[in-house]
């Protein structure tokens, strides 16, 4: 079978298992949902075997540290990837919610109903998280999932998909609904893009590269966020230790995310004694910092950013760190370079918190809180899809109820259009 024939017959497979699932009961997709966890939780040593097959061959092509953290998995993430699969259980169904009805004149009541999106096609690099938390949220949500994940982590999502495929199966879930393109070469994406009317909806995830070109393909809606150049600005009024916990928690803690911060801006006010402490942090901790020209006046050893490094997305730990006059010069700065992903003020004034949340146009705008905390789990939606920075139809960590769409139903007795 050629790749064409393949990616059609596969999505074929998910179109007739979108169908299924829009007939199952919450009970059955929460009873699947838990033995999927119960079963990822059993296989775990399996799934680390598959996944240390991947990280092998990537260490050997020679792909970044930020690359092989994002690919491994260990213990924990697989512990948490069966706590997603717990949670989306847990959470309301809801397909059939009716969100609002109103009564015409004529007597007719009108309303919108959530339903399923139908055949929701996942396009995605290296993390193989997204396979499991990508499969909860559709299966949930009542839609397929068509995935396709990263030839560097083939054989973990393979391992993955099995596990989830054999736990469905047992509770009458059709088994189009977790469908896999197995194959790695990119014209299987190419195919997939092709398919309008079969595949509803592409999510893809991962870098800015893949993500253009998804979207410079597809015959099929995309939603997307192209990166994450994230910021947080240290405002004159801020309290220095909050401001420093942040900081570096946001740039740290786990740097190959897209909602790590990338650039930190600071006050002028402040900056002589914020600058010199927070850089040594991070320092010690191996970030690399490349400042502007007031912040190398203050710590002269450091690096110097060029303009076009406040677009970068570094997904590793380097960091431009910019000194600017007040509120409105960091929310210029925003504007300017930043991809409406996440940002954040650290601040004690009010009226500045204010503006900052009025004004800057992120998915996901914080006052005192690391923009780490953009994500589907910590905002309690329990495991996301992704966080999409489109305008239209989702915005910010994408949940079950971002992955249904509605109809209007209405209830009459006997109304005619006159």
């Amino acid at each position: 079978m050629d790749i064409q024939a393949y990616v059609v017959a596969k999505a074929g497979e998910a179109r007739e298992g979108a169908r299924s699932l829009a007939k199952a009961s919450s009970q059955q997709k929460n009873d699947a949902l838990l033995s999927m966890a119960g079963a990822m939780r059993k296989r775990s040593r399996e799934l680390v075997r598959e996944n240390a097959r991947d990280v092998a061959q990537a260490r050997e092509k020679g792909l970044s540290r930020a690359m092989i953290d994002r690919l491994t998995l260990t213990e924990k993430r697989i512990h948490d990837m069966a706590s997603g699969l717990s949670e989306v259980a847990a959470l309301p169904d809801p397909v059939g919610e009716v969100i609002r009805m109103w009564q015409r004149p004529n007597g007719m009541t009108v309303g919108r109903m959530r339903v399923p999106i139908g055949v929701i096609g996942i396009i995605y690099e290296s993390r193989p998280n997204v396979t499991a938390d990508a499969t909860s949220l559709c299966l949930k949500a009542g839609n397929a999932a068509i995935l396709r994940g990263g030839s560097e982590a083939v054989h973990s999502n393979k391992a993955i998909v099995k596990i989830l495929r054999d736990a469905a199966k047992q509770h009458g879930i059709h088994q189009g609904a977790i469908t896999f393109i197995d194959l790695v070469d990119r014209a299987a994406v190419m195919e997939m893009l092709k398919l309008e009317g079969t595949i509803d909806l592409i999510i893809p995830r991962g870098g800015e590269g893949l993500i253009r070109a998804v979207t410079e393909n597809s015959r099929i809606p995309v939603l997307k966020h192209y990166k994450g150049v994230c910021h947080v600005f240290v405002d004159r009024d801020a309290e220095l230790q909050m401001a420093e916990d942040i900081c570096f928690n946001a740039k740290v803690q786990r740097p190959g995310t897209c909602n790590a911060m990338e650039t930190m801006l600071v006050d002028r006010k402040i900056a002589g004694r914020f600058l010199p402490r927070m850089i040594k942090r991070f320092r010690d901790a191996g970030v690399t910092i490349k400042g502007c020209p007031k912040t190398k006046k203050i710590v002269p050893s450091v690096g110097s950013a060029a303009d076009r490094d406040y677009y970068n997305e570094y997904l590793d730990l380097i960091l431009n760190v910019k000194v600017v006059e007040d509120v409105d010069a960091a929310m210029d700065h925003i504007a300017r370079y930043s991809s409406a992903h996440s940002d954040t003020i650290v601040t004690n004034h009010y009226a500045h918190a204010m503006r900052f949340l009025r004004e800057v146009d992120s998915s996901a705008v914080l006052v005192n809180a690391s923009t780490r905390l953009n994500d589907g789990f910590q905002f309690g939606l329990g495991a996301e899809i992704g966080i999409s920075t489109d305008k239209i139809h989702a915005r910010g960590p994408m949940g079950l109820e971002e992955l249904t769409c509605t109809k209007f139903i209405v209830i009459g007795n006997g109304q005619l259009r006159e």
